[in-house]
């Protein structure tokens, strides 16, 4: 079996679906909060641009709620999240944009594994339904799978 290639250039958008309990709610925080511009939808689901990627909000009460945490770096880390790796100065903006609306952090934003390889930016937040969402930086993206 060939591997999967490790540097495969232009990196192509991914596209993650997730479960809601109001798609109201749901277009609030990722379209005002988080800035993400809405694409396609219906009345039971909304995508969005996230940094390039397509997320797709749907409808489904019965899903969400929030997910187990391991511990890492001494915080509880969510285990099931999704998120976006960005350049350090956009990561800022970010975390600003997060503090000045008020957002409640799972963990505030801070660096973790300082002075290892894996040394990064981190902050993870809820949204309204209960989902873990994840934004980090490196300061070396070369890092991003350092051991």
């Amino acid at each position: 079996m060939q591997a999967i290639t490790t540097n495969p250039g232009p990196l192509s958008p991914f596209h993650v679906a997730f479960p809601v309990h109001d798609i109201a709610l749901a277009r609030k925080f990722y379209g005002d909060v988080l800035g993400c511009p809405e694409g396609r939808s219906a009345d039971d689901w909304v995508d969005f641009n996230f940094y390039g990627h397509q997320i797709v909000a749907h409808l489904a009460p019965d899903e969400t709620g929030q997910a187990q945490r391991n511990a890492v770096d001494g915080h509880g880390v969510p285990v099931r999240h999704f998120g976006i790796i960005l350049p350090m100065a956009d990561w800022q903006i970010a975390a600003n944009r997060l503090k000045s609306s008020g957002i409640d952090f799972i963990i505030e934003p801070y660096t973790r594994f300082k002075g290892e390889p894996g040394e990064q930016a981190t902050m993870f937040f809820l949204d309204p339904s209960g989902n873990a969402l994840e934004m980090k930086s490196f300061a070396d993206i070369n890092n991003l799978f350092a051991k």
